[in-house]
């Protein structure tokens, strides 16, 4: 099954995360298919918190890949924050 989930990154104490769409068989921070945004839970100031691709997120989901818990919430959270293409 393809799964849409995060891979840890950055420093020690200061996370940073990569949205990825990998095979749920695959280790957390291992092979992957496709980098589709990210995830930095430490964002301040004008820095971005979510950015993901959304249109290749809906093509994987099209496609049948589903979200984990946290990616889906982070999905929600983009959909509102990153405005439509025109």
């Amino acid at each position: 099954m393809v799964k849409i989930r995060l891979t840890r990154g950055g420093a020690k104490k200061r996370p940073f995360y990569h949205i990825i769409v990998t095979d749920s068989r695959s280790a957390r921070d291992g092979r992957n298919i496709e980098r589709v945004g990210y995830f930095n839970p430490v964002a301040q100031g004008q820095e971005k918190r979510v950015e993901m691709n959304l249109e290749r997120v809906k093509y994987w989901v099209a496609n049948g890949a589903q979200f984990t818990d946290k990616v889906g919430n982070l999905y929600k959270e983009a959909l509102k924050t990153q405005a439509p293409a025109a």
